[in-house]
């Protein structure tokens, strides 16, 4: 069956279509699932550009939807022919979070879903949304869970609230849904004027482009009465975490989710202190938090913003096409 692995070194130009062997019927408590759909997120190219050291011949691609050809003895929940969606972290059941780093992580520490069969263990997978495409389950594993966790597990969302996101990726996209489906309102930037004009489309109240307006955390008090939100999804990290401090409500949440301005920078610790502001950081959620998750977006109905879609022995064309910028929304991978 075919396969993409990445090189030595590490680059998006190294990604290799390869034949590898089926991995056969699975043995006690595994699953056989053929994979269906990916979808790209920030941490997957930082594996394959190089930033995330991985093995060299590693399988990329956290997120995997597909099909259950085969249950092992000894699995509950699952069945033959049951559409299933990867985790982020198979091991971390339910509860506070279990682990601080990706060695368990799919496309990281262990191959991941660029490969048309995978047989795991069970606890790899929850079942898939009712009425969702592969493509559309492809993009909850990650982004999806992401903006699930910021905004209900550890914000505690509440209708009437107000959530700031921060430009078009796919874990802002998910958090603007998510929010309004939950009675928020939500104010979101970016730089280009005609992602702005798709995002009031999607539900935003308020749009501000921060290239044309840099001090945007001021412009996000004054929407707000003054008062700033309640709620910030911070994806860019160093660079923008001072205007997302500036626009946060005293006393509100700050989910650090991102490092797109960089992995390291100054924090004012002054300001965030005065503002009595609660800075959290968070890598995606447990199995248990991705199945509450599915069954909100069944009752809401709320669809994920799919911007394109690659074939599999497209896929590094699939990471230039994240690298520039330009989509709105998740880019899906047809396995």
């Amino acid at each position: 069956m075919k396969a993409v692995k990445i090189g030595s070194p590490a680059s998006v130009d190294s990604l290799q279509v390869v034949d590898i062997s089926d991995p056969g019927q699975p043995g006690a408590g595994q699953l056989r699932v053929r994979i269906h759909a990916s979808s790209l997120n920030f941490h997957d190219y930082g594996v394959v550009s190089g930033v995330l050291p991985a093995e060299a011949g590693r399988i990329p691609m956290a997120d995997g939807a597909g099909v259950v050809e085969a249950v092992g003895a000894g699995v509950d929940g699952f069945k033959a022919g049951d559409h299933v969606v990867s985790c982020f972290f198979p091991f971390w059941e339910n509860g506070p979070p279990a682990i601080g780093d990706f060695t368990t992580t799919p496309g990281d520490g262990v191959d991941g879903y660029a490969r048309e069969v995978v047989v795991l263990p069970s606890q790899y997978f929850t079942h898939a949304p009712q009425g969702y495409s592969h493509a559309e389950s492809a993009t909850l594993t990650t982004a999806g869970l992401t903006a699930w966790r910021a905004l209900v597990v550890d914000g505690q969302l509440k209708a009437g609230a107000t959530v700031l996101v921060l430009g078009t990726g796919g874990v802002s996209i998910f958090a603007l849904q998510l929010a309004r489906a939950m009675g928020a309102s939500v104010i979101a930037t970016s730089s280009s004027d005609a992602k702005l004009e798709k995002l009031r489309a999607l539900g935003a109240d308020h749009t501000i482009n921060y290239r044309d307006n840099p001090e945007w955390g001021k412009e996000v008090r004054s929407l707000t009465g003054g008062r700033g939100v309640d709620h910030v999804i911070e994806v860019g990290g160093p660079g923008t975490l001072p205007q997302s401090i500036t626009a946060c409500r005293i006393g509100g949440h700050i989910a650090l989710i991102g490092v797109l301005t960089g992995r390291a920078g100054p924090v004012p610790t002054a300001a965030l202190m005065a503002r009595q502001q609660r800075l959290q950081g968070l890598i995606v959620g447990s199995r248990q938090d991705q199945r509450d998750m599915i069954r909100a977006l069944e009752v809401t109905g709320i669809k994920p913003v799919i911007d394109s879609t690659f074939e599999l022995a497209q896929l590094a064309d699939a990471f230039r096409h994240e690298a520039s910028g330009v989509h709105f929304g998740k880019i899906c991978v047809s396995i």
